[in-house]
């Protein structure tokens, strides 16, 4: 598994030649924003507490509710908008329950968020590279 993401990764870099770092920022971001939208809403304080990290998870924890989602994905992409190829980007959630969640505890995400995203991977490079080829021409 570990080859075939390396493959993939390089894979991109060769598709993107110069907008490498474009596309990180796109997959980081939409990787980012898939994770936010498909936690459950309760009082909305899960979906408040996505952090963004790089080089080690973010384990800062927010009393705030955020029940659309959207101060959450806001606060990913300013992360992301300094991201640059090699970093490496944690998506996180230090809530104590969040686990419980991922693993099926609520109703409304019984197949969790992270590892539902992370198969939606390669979707996302290619949707990344495909949008930084079309900024390019």
């Amino acid at each position: 598994m570990a080859q075939d993401f390396a493959l993939n990764i390089a894979a991109w870099c060769e598709k993107s030649a110069d907008r490498a770092d474009l596309v990180l920022r796109k997959v980081a971001l939409d990787i980012g924003a898939r994770v936010v939208l498909r936690s459950p809403v309760d009082t909305g304080r899960f979906r408040a507490n996505w952090q963004y990290g790089v080089g080690r998870p973010n384990t800062a924890t927010l009393v705030a509710a955020d029940k659309s989602g959207q101060s959450s994905i806001a606060r990913i992409a300013a992360g992301v908008a300094t991201a640059r190829l090699g970093d490496v980007i944690y998506i996180s959630n230090a809530l104590p329950y969040a686990l419980r969640l991922e693993t099926g505890w609520s109703k409304q995400a019984p197949a969790g968020m992270v590892g539902l995203t992370v198969t939606e991977f390669q979707s996302a490079i290619d949707r990344a590279v495909a949008a930084a080829q079309a900024e390019r021409r």
